[in-house]
């Protein structure tokens, strides 16, 4: 849920202020089939309790607890509900509950290494590839059954409103996130075993020509591994994609960097590592072009040719927040709400309009100018905020259009100036 940086006095006057502001100017729909669907919102205040199992029958009952209450954080259900807005979850009487995933930076490997422009652009990638590669690829889910949505902090929501889900239970949606996150698969699922030679094969097939004046002769069955197609379904195609990747990579390295690599997990002898990253780079565009495994035959290469598909397996697991998808009565963040921790906008998306999206343009909330607010970073800060860049180092005052003042404040990087220039 919203984790709030406490505000007061002044501060918390101004972000309320400008919260009213743009839920008075904005046109926030409620979400489809909002009268079967629960409500709950953290009030402007230092306190954090939650209200919950509020409901509306109207847009405009809707619209106007957003203009009265202007709540710093608005929450509704994945849930369909008889009666939403009974208080004990045994009786409101589920329906259904669209399916969801939420992707954060929170849980993406290497984004603790970012700064806060950096994670929104890596968490983006990755909430690509979770759409193209499972739910829109593996799962087969048409776009117009979803809505993508940015979080408004730090991560991006899909919504899958697809009938054939709603009424899936908690463990089935549990079986479709193992499926993203990879649990279970077989690294040996990309691999294929081919037979050359064998009953009826005669030398002069396949390439093998005999010498000359020498009479035919039988070939004895030969059996040997290659990648399965790149571009087949599912796991087998995805791990081939990554393993070729990796050899890609180890060619560029070359053999001393590849066998440093392969020596990492201690079951290879530098000189074993280095011959076997010989091989394996000499052989990298063969392997690449003809998915030949042939570089990994015998014991020894066999064992590094296992430990190099479940690392391909690993590149490319999927990523979302379990908890979230298999939740069957989550509370998700609402659509064009403001975040209470940033100030920006829980903005709506489609696969289409996903790939432009900025948000730290296309976020800002859209209201009329107001003139602009000195506020007191508390942290050197630099950050492509709207038209231009907000830069300045901690302790030097700065002026900003009032969306830049509430994002510093919501997010602790800045404080109101203790001097009577600020507004209110």
């Amino acid at each position: 849920m919203g984790k709030n940086v406490p505000l007061e006095g002044p501060a918390l006057e101004f972000v309320r202020g400008e919260f009213a502001r743009y839920y008075r100017s904005a046109r926030v729909d409620p979400p489809l089939r909002f009268g079967r669907r629960e409500f709950a919102a953290f009030p402007f205040a230092r306190e954090t309790m939650m209200r919950r199992h509020a409901a509306f029958r109207t847009t405009e009952e809707f619209r106007r607890f957003l203009t009265e209450e202007v709540p710093r954080h608005v929450y509704y259900s994945s849930a369909y509900y008889r009666q939403p807005d009974l208080a004990k979850m045994a009786e409101k009487g589920w329906l259904g509950a669209d399916l969801i995933f939420d992707l954060d930076a929170d849980h993406l490997k290497h984004a603790e290494s970012l700064d806060y422009p950096g994670q929104l652009a890596l968490v983006k990638r990755r909430f690509q590839e979770l759409l193209e590669e499972f739910l829109f690829g593996d799962f087969g889910i048409d776009p117009d059954q979803t809505t993508l949505v940015f979080s408004g902090g730090r991560g991006y929501h899909v919504h899958v409103h697809d009938p054939r889900y709603l009424e899936l239970t908690s463990a089935e949606r549990r079986e479709i996130v193992d499926y993203i996150l990879g649990v279970g698969v077989d690294p040996q699922s990309a691999v294929a075993e081919e037979v050359s030679g064998g009953p009826g094969a005669i030398s002069g097939e396949g390439g093998e020509l005999p010498p000359a004046g020498s009479p035919p002769r039988r070939l004895a069955a030969r059996r040997f591994q290659m990648l399965v197609d790149p571009a087949s379904p599912g796991w087998p195609g995805r791990v081939s994609r990554s393993f070729l990747e990796l050899v890609a990579r180890w060619e560029a390295l070359g053999a001393t960097a590849t066998a440093r690599e392969l020596g990492e997990g201690g079951n290879l002898a530098p000189e074993e590592a280095s011959r076997i990253a010989r091989r394996i780079v000499k052989d990298a565009g063969r392997i690449r072009a003809q998915r030949t495994l042939e570089a990994f035959r015998g014991r020894a290469p066999q064992s590094v040719l296992e430990a190099a598909l479940s690392r391909a397996v690993v590149e490319v697991q999927g990523e979302t927040d379990a908890p979230v998808t298999t939740d069957i009565h989550r509370l998700i963040r609402l659509p064009r709400s403001l975040h209470g921790g940033s100030g920006l906008v829980v903005r709506p998306l489609t696969w289409e309009t996903l790939d432009d999206f900025d948000p730290l343009r296309d976020a800002v909330p859209d209201v009329d100018p107001a003139a602009p607010v000195p506020v007191v970073p508390t942290v050197t800060v630099r950050y492509p905020f709207g038209p231009g860049t907000i830069a300045t180092r901690a302790g030097e005052p700065i002026e900003l259009p009032p969306p830049a003042a509430v994002f510093l404040l919501l997010r602790g990087e800045a404080e109101w100036p203790t001097s009577p220039a600020g507004p209110g």
